[in-house]
């Protein structure tokens, strides 16, 4: 799977990632719903740092088609709910 993470670039993740992501997704979706801005920061920040941790980053050169899009880090509470569909950031 190919993660774009908008302003920093994609990510090469293997499926066996996704249980681990999907908890995380599952934990923001609820923090959202509540609008807890400090849960949302901290499980946002936790989210990104595992997608960078468990990918490999393609080369800035490598236009690969995205299969997952994420917000910029710095994105508000509301941009993020914004993007959001049913079933959270992470496909399931």
């Amino acid at each position: 799977m190919i993660v774009r993470i908008m302003g920093e670039g994609q990510v090469r993740l293997d499926d066996a990632h996704l249980t681990e992501l999907n908890k995380l997704d599952d934990e923001l979706l609820a923090e959202l719903e509540s609008g807890d801005e400090a849960a949302f920061r901290r499980t946002f920040g936790a989210l990104l740092d595992a997608v960078r941790r468990l990918g490999s980053a393609l080369p800035d050169d490598a236009l690969e088609p995205s299969d997952l899009i994420l917000p910029t880090p710095d994105a508000s509470l509301e941009e993020v709910r914004d993007m959001l569909s049913d079933d959270g950031l992470i496909p399931g």
